[in-house]
């Protein structure tokens, strides 16, 4: 399945957020946006999400679901949003549970997705015995578990220390090497997004507009700390944001 952004702009009262967005999300694509504080990123995914709709545009999907899909759009959170006391496989369950899916069907579904994410040895475990690390595995097998045509990731690892950072996106990069999937990635981290990223969308300051579209064609499971060419498409994107960067955080603190 695939989605398209049609001219979406949006409006919280008199404050203009976003202006005139026209993206492609193909079907197989991580697709990462970037851009300076306040500029819309995170207000964007939940219109594509359907928590919001856009003041003016539409959001598209293009053709199906995945075959055995639950839930099409799908959120991963920077906090993990877990229950504290639920198991890890309690976790995962739930969102199984709400629709009706239990027994051996939950249970061949929640050891897959454990095993996807080298979970299984700690699956009974409660979320205040795992890291910050494993926490957001556990929500990503979360949303694994449902089969969503699209992923949104809304910071999902910026509650992370640098070296645990890393280890997720080489998490992130063998689950899409096993098995491709889609994904809208909301990061203020470019180098998440020269990691992570097939395309990069770079957002203006408020109100948010595209100011250009950075297409990767690095194989992701090449794209290894200290790579030279990921290095100078990292400066390329801070050389786009960075005037704009100075002005929205001067924007910021005026308020």
């Amino acid at each position: 399945m695939d989605l398209k952004l049609d001219n979406i702009s949006h409006f919280y009262g008199e404050m203009e957020i976003l202006r005139a967005i026209n993206l492609d999300i193909p079907a197989g694509k991580v697709i990462c946006i970037v851009g300076p504080s306040g500029c819309g990123k995170s207000t964007l995914l939940r219109l594509i999400g359907g928590l919001e709709r856009p003041t003016r545009g539409e959001v598209l999907q293009l053709g199906s679901p995945p075959p055995g899909s639950i839930n099409p759009l799908t959120y991963i959170f920077q906090d993990f949003a877990l229950l504290p006391w639920r198991t890890v496989e309690g976790n995962i369950s739930l969102v199984l549970e709400d629709h009706g899916i239990k027994g051996s069907q939950a249970a061949d579904i929640i050891s897959d997705v454990l095993s996807r994410t080298r979970l299984t040895d700690f699956r009974r475990a409660l979320p205040k015995q795992l890291s910050g690390g494993m926490k957001q595995r556990v929500a990503i097998s979360r949303a694994l578990a449902v089969k969503p045509a699209v992923m949104l990731m809304d910071e999902p690892l910026s509650a992370l220390d640098s070296q645990t950072r890393e280890l997720l996106m080489d998490d992130l990069v063998n689950l899409w090497t096993n098995e491709p999937f889609t994904a809208v990635y909301v990061t203020h981290n470019l180098n998440e997004a020269v990691r992570l990223g097939h395309s990069i969308v770079v957002l203006s300051r408020r109100p948010g507009e595209i100011r250009e579209i950075v297409e990767l064609d690095i194989p992701l499971e090449g794209r290894k700390m200290g790579n030279i060419e990921l290095e100078r498409q990292q400066q390329l994107l801070w050389n786009l944001m960075r005037e704009e960067a100075m002005a929205a955080d001067k924007e910021l603190i005026n308020v």
